[in-house]
């Protein structure tokens, strides 16, 4: 037997083992992440995933990991996160409204499972990600307004919008986006992503900066709005954009936006088998 021909027979028989014996769900999560130090498991800090698979511990005895769609930072929250969960079937006797029900009651308020449904015994909330939007909101006003203090940042000096949603523009297309994202204490692989939307709406003092790509690097989207809202008070212009793309150095950019104001919005996938119930 060849390589090739035993790679196709053990992913044949890994997938035939998931659909015999388990269920794979597909689970739907939004929570605010003020508390919390991102979504991954790590030591020393408490991360979302952790909180949701000590929830899951609770109702299916034994350890479930998640695997998730995205990583996202400290204090970064999430409305459309995400993630699948492998299950033995003889734990699982639920319809999956129901799971939403049980595992909700076993959540802080702060985190939610807003949908949960079976998916294809191939499904990967990670790998068949095709795409993901996260929006950013900005206060522009003099005085904070006190019921998005931890989801928005305040920014009270005013800002040239026409001037910010011309620059945001610049971001659309497959670039090197080097400069506006941070190392995690190593270099990049691969620093070139392809955005397919930028754009700012403003209602009243609040903006709204929806980005949407097929990938982000580590702090990307905060990096953009940062410096476009210093494209704002005249500090960049939307030339400067084109320059700091072409630099690849992060040193080049505006600021990095604070944490608490960016939000996973949506995770888009290729089609629709790829997380359907299976018959």
């Amino acid at each position: 037997m060849t390589l090739r021909a035993s790679k196709r027979t053990e992913k044949s028989t890994n997938t035939q083992a998931v659909d015999t014996n388990s269920v794979k769900l597909r689970l739907t999560i939004a929570y605010d992440g003020a508390n919390y130090a991102g979504w991954q498991v790590q030591k020393g800090a408490t991360g979302v995933q952790e909180v949701v698979e000590q929830a899951l511990a609770k109702i299916f005895p034994g350890q479930h990991r998640l695997h998730s769609s995205s990583r996202t930072d400290t204090g970064v929250h999430a409305l459309g996160m995400v993630a699948h969960v492998v299950l033995p079937k003889t734990q699982f006797k639920m319809t999956p409204r129901k799971l939403r029900l049980a595992l909700n009651a076993h959540l802080p308020e702060d985190i939610r499972l807003v949908t949960a449904s079976r998916a294809r015994p191939d499904f990967h909330a990670r790998f068949n990600a095709s795409g993901k939007q996260y929006r950013y909101y900005v206060w522009n006003h003099a005085a904070m307004n006190p019921l998005l203090r931890t989801t928005a940042w305040h920014y009270p000096q005013p800002l040239d919008f026409p001037a910010i949603k011309q620059a945001a523009a610049n971001f659309v297309g497959r670039h090197d986006f080097r400069s506006f994202a941070t190392n995690r204490k190593y270099e990049f692989k691969d620093t070139v992503r392809r955005v397919t939307r930028c754009e700012v709406k403003r209602s009243g003092p609040l903006l709204a900066f929806v980005i949407e790509g097929d990938g982000f690097l580590y702090r990307m989207c905060r990096g953009i709005v940062g410096t476009l809202i210093q494209v704002g008070r005249g500090r960049f212009t939307s030339e400067d954009i084109l320059h700091m793309l072409k630099h690849k150095d992060r040193r080049v950019a505006g600021m990095t936006a604070p944490a608490h104001g960016l939000v996973l919005w949506k995770v888009y996938y290729k089609t629709k088998q790829s997380n359907a119930e299976p018959n």
